[in-house]
């Protein structure tokens, strides 16, 4: 976990960084399972009120890895079962849906494909002015992930969540905060103080309070999440077998 994952802890806030910056900190499958393990660990630790999410170096991350995702599409065009593959992305989504805890989320930089949806799973989420945000999904040939075809609508509203999705248009700090996909933008040299700075107020209220509201916020919308959640993967499946999708997904890396 070390070797992707950095994690410390502060009065109460447990941060997890995406530490790949070599590789734009770009979720593999290492990532995915550490992110997973290292959050069902918050969840069962009562000395961690808050977790807070941010990325390494100048990117929050770029996504899944595109030569993982494009092996995977080569092997199901070729007939190949979904096996236990991607097993990490759903380990992941699995402990988001029921993360019983506040999340925040630092973006201080770009945030691509997961870098975007997993926003949506954040209850607060702080961007660096400069930072950006892109759904590549259309034109990866891939349909949403991470139950974004139901949380962005719910987070930005319809119509700015069906541009996001079918354009692959960017969206500035100004733009996700205006949408209500983020709380602020904050100058980049200040990210990291701001968002520690929520963190550890929220974290200075009682547990059980805020496991209370957090199940309240969340849990009309699981059914949703979960359901979600299975059209995309059925969706995903489908796609993937299609002729040229691993070539659209490896045109991302140029």
């Amino acid at each position: 976990m070390a070797d992707t994952l950095r994690i410390d802890d502060e009065d109460r806030v447990r941060t997890l960084t995406f530490d790949r910056p070599e590789a734009a900190n770009a979720f593999d499958e290492s990532l995915y399972l550490a992110v997973a393990t290292a959050l069902a660990d918050s969840a069962a630790d009562d000395r961690v009120s808050v977790v807070l999410l941010t990325g390494a170096g100048r990117t929050f991350t770029a996504g899944t890895d595109l030569k993982e995702m494009a092996d995977l599409a080569r092997r199901y065009a070729g007939g190949a079962p979904m096996g236990a593959s991607g097993t990490g992305f759903s380990a992941l989504m699995d402990v988001l849906i029921t993360f019983p805890k506040p999340l925040l989320a630092a973006v201080n930089g770009p945030g691509v494909g997961l870098g975007l949806t997993l926003l949506a799973h954040c209850d607060l989420v702080i961007m660096a002015e400069h930072a950006r945000l892109l759904a590549p999904f259309a034109s990866m040939g891939v349909p949403p992930e991470a139950a974004s075809s139901y949380l962005l609508p719910l987070r930005m509203g319809y119509q700015r969540a069906a541009l996001a999705l079918f354009s692959g248009r960017w969206i500035t700090a100004g733009e996700a905060v205006a949408s209500g996909l983020a709380l602020q933008a904050c100058p980049a040299a200040d990210l990291m103080a701001t968002a520690h700075g929520l963190a550890r107020e929220i974290a200075a209220q009682s547990p059980a309070a805020l496991t209370a509201a957090k199940r309240l916020l969340t849990e009309a919308h699981r059914d949703g999440v979960r359901a979600a959640r299975e059209r995309e993967s059925a969706a995903f499946a489908d796609l993937l077998r299609q002729d040229g999708t691993p070539d659209a997904i490896l045109s991302r890396l140029d």
